[in-house]
């Protein structure tokens, strides 16, 4: 399937859908997805509070040789043991790559229990859509540290074989929801992109490799978003060209919107914005109302000529800013339970635009 094909299919996501970033705060794998499959697009949750494996860089490159990582999903690669299963774990790698057989590239029940019960139930359920997620290559290239302190970003050929190992999971799992008869929606999270700077070569080399990876996704099907729950180059992410820009709204909503020409092409492309609306920081006060009226406020401000806020609002997700996985389950439900009340909203706001005349065929 072609990329400009798939793109069209932005336009099948519900009204205001909602979905979750990832990872939560269950232990127990069957309350995890439970909550995670009332969303209006159920989402793979990851739970590391049970192990640390399952927090997002351990799970995205497990079985990278010389790997390790604390109790708190820190990674480190160590040289030599690196070095030395090199060429093994290489060749592993172009050869799935070559034979497109990538089932052994899925996650393992040590990276993310919920992996196979997910595709279970999403091929019960005959779910059309389904949401997964990966840390994406730059966050994974810039945070994951070597021996001898460097990030894997600056060391030649580990750099490219994170980047390599990044993409062959990440096209196993999204042909492993194919399977089930679920369109995926499979998100790079990308909170490294706080550190992205223009000035740095390598940095744009990285941004080159992460738009060769949507491409490659979406060529095999997927809706790909991208999230970042930091200020970012908003205009260089833009450019990328994700089925989806996932953001956090009261941290970067407004200095996005500043993007105006890089923005007409993203929104001219026929792609859509995931809004992060509820706060996820617990230091934060905050009236629901009064969020979804800032949205709208801000949107209707601030769009490109030629996008209106009604048309932008069709196609638009909503999700908490963040994952949860640092907070409480109590938390996490209210948190929910306060994304819905702001999806209630933005579709009375909707339905108010859009006038009863909308509704006559």
């Amino acid at each position: 399937m072609s990329a400009p094909i798939i793109r069209r299919a932005v336009q099948l996501l519900p009204a205001c859908s909602s979905t979750g970033i990832g990872s939560m705060p269950h232990t127990q794998v069957e309350m995890g997805l439970q909550a995670a499959l009332a969303m209006d697009i159920p989402f793979l949750p990851q739970m590391p509070m049970h192990h640390p494996s399952e927090y997002m860089i351990p799970s995205a490159i497990e079985g990278l040789p010389g790997l390790s990582y604390d109790e708190d999903g820190i990674c480190t690669v160590d040289l030599a043991k690196w070095e030395a299963g090199r060429a093994a774990f290489e060749a592993k790698l172009e050869a799935a790559l070559s034979s497109g057989e990538l089932e052994a590239f899925e996650p393992t029940p040590e990276a993310c229990r919920a992996w196979l019960p997910f595709l279970w139930e999403v091929e019960n359920r005959k779910l059309r859509l389904a949401k997964a997620q990966i840390a994406g290559p730059f966050t994974v290239l810039s945070v994951a540290r070597t021996s001898d302190g460097r990030t894997t970003l600056e060391v030649p050929g580990l750099d490219q074989a994170l980047f390599r190992l990044v993409m062959v999971r990440s096209l196993a799992m999204v042909k492993a929801l194919r399977r089930t008869g679920a369109t995926p929606l499979f998100f790079l999270d990308e909170p490294g992109l706080y550190a992205f700077q223009r000035s740095q070569p390598r940095h744009l080399l990285a941004l080159q490799e992460m738009k060769l990876l949507t491409l490659a996704l979406q060529r095999e099907g997927a809706l790909v978003g991208i999230h970042c729950c930091g200020n970012t180059d908003w205009a260089a992410l833009l450019d990328v060209q994700p089925d989806l820009l996932s953001l956090d709204v009261r941290l970067s909503l407004d200095a996005m919107l500043e993007e105006t020409e890089a923005l007409t092409r993203f929104l001219n492309s026929g792609a859509t914005l995931s809004l992060g609306i509820i706060p996820t920081d617990l230091t934060s006060t905050y009236d629901v109302t009064e969020l979804t009226d800032s949205v709208e406020a801000s949107l209707k401000a601030a769009l490109p000529k030629g996008h209106s806020f009604t048309q932008v609002l069709t196609h638009m997700m909503l999700t908490p800013a963040c994952g949860l996985a640092m907070r409480s389950v109590q938390d996490a439900e209210r948190i929910l339970g306060e994304l819905r009340a702001a999806q209630r909203r933005l579709h009375e706001t909707l339905d108010t635009e859009r006038g009863p005349e909308f509704y006559v065929i």
